[in-house]
C-alpha cells in the first residue's frame, strides 16, 4: 500500500530542519488492530514513515477488535495497557484505532497524515533534555545516558523495545477478510530496563540477543513524556 503524492508531500515537509539527527528520532506510536477496518492507511503511513531515519515508528496491535471475527496475530494485552494508560494519563475516557501517540504526548489520529507531520516537525524543534548512547557488545547492549539542563523532575523508565521490521499477513475472517497487508515495525516485546531519577549519568548493560532490531526509550513514568530514543545499531 502507497501513498498519493500529496500524502509524500505532506510528510516529506516535516523532514528535520532544525539540526534534529537520526541519533535523535520522534517516537511515534501506532495502535492498530487487524480486525478494524479504518487502520489500513493509518498502518500504511507508519510503513512510509519506517522509512525516515529520523522518526522511530513503532505498531503496537491491540486485542479489543478479536471479538468480531478476525484475532489480530500480532496483538498482545500489554499494549491495550499501554494505550489505557495513555489515555488515563491525557484526561481521556476512551481509546481507539487507529491512534498515533507521538513523543508520548500528542494524540493523533493515525490516518491524519498532516497533524501527524506536524506533529513530528513539533518534536524536531524540541531540544532533548538527554543524551542517549547504544552500543552493541556482543550478546549485551550498552545504554549511556548523560542529562542536558532541562531535565524533569521525577521516575523514568529506561525501555528496551524489540520490533519486526516487516510482517504479512493474509487476513480471512472479519472487517478486512481476503485482504493481505504488510505491517511495519511491529512491536514484538516492551520491557523496562531500569528506573532512573534523571540526576546522574547512568550505564547499564541489558541482554540483547537475537537479529530482530531494538531500540531504547526513555519516558516519565508511567506514560508521560517520551524524553529521548534511538535505536541500536
Amino acid at each position: 500500500m502507497r501513498f498519493p503524492a500529496s500524502i509524500m508531500t505532506v510528510l516529506a515537509l516535516a523532514l528535520p530542519v532544525y539540526g534534529q539527527s537520526a541519533a535523535e528520532p520522534v517516537v511515534v506510536e501506532l495502535y492498530t488492530s487487524q480486525g478494524c477496518s479504518s487502520c489500513p492507511p493509518a498502518d500504511a503511513l507508519l510503513h512510509e514513515l519506517a522509512a525516515r531515519p529520523d522518526v522511530l515508528p513503532l505498531a503496537l496491535h491491540v486485542d479489543y477488535w478479536d471479538y468480531i471475527g478476525w484475532k489480530d496475530k500480532f496483538a498482545k494485552p500489554a499494549h491495550t495497557r499501554r494505550q489505557k494508560g495513555y489515555a488515563r494519563s491525557g484526561g481521556r475516557r476512551m481509546i481507539y484505532t487507529p491512534q498515533m501517540i507521538i513523543m508520548g504526548q500528542d494524540d493523533v489520529v493515525g490516518a491524519d497524515a498532516v497533524e501527524v507531520a506536524e506533529a513530528i516537525e513539533k518534536h524536531q524543534k524540541q531540544p532533548r533534555p538527554l543524551v542517549l548512547k547504544l552500543q552493541r557488545q556482543g550478546g549485551n547492549l550498552v545504554i549511556r545516558l548523560q542529562p542536558r539542563a532541562g531535565m524533569p523532575d521525577g521516575r523514568l523508565l529506561v525501555q528496551l523495545v524489540r520490533f519486526t521490521p516487516e510482517r504479512t499477513v493474509s487476513i480471512t475472517r472479519g472487517e478486512l477478510a481476503g485482504k493481505t497487508f504488510t505491517y511495519a515495525n511491529v512491536v514484538e516485546d516492551w520491557k523496562v530496563a531500569a528506573e532512573w531519577d534523571g540526576t546522574e549519568p547512568l550505564e547499564l548493560t541489558v541482554p540483547l540477543t537475537g537479529s530482530q532490531p531494538a531500540a531504547v526509550l526513555v519516558q516519565e513514568a508511567p506514560y508521560g513524556p517520551v524524553i529521548a530514543a534511538a535505536r541500536a545499531d
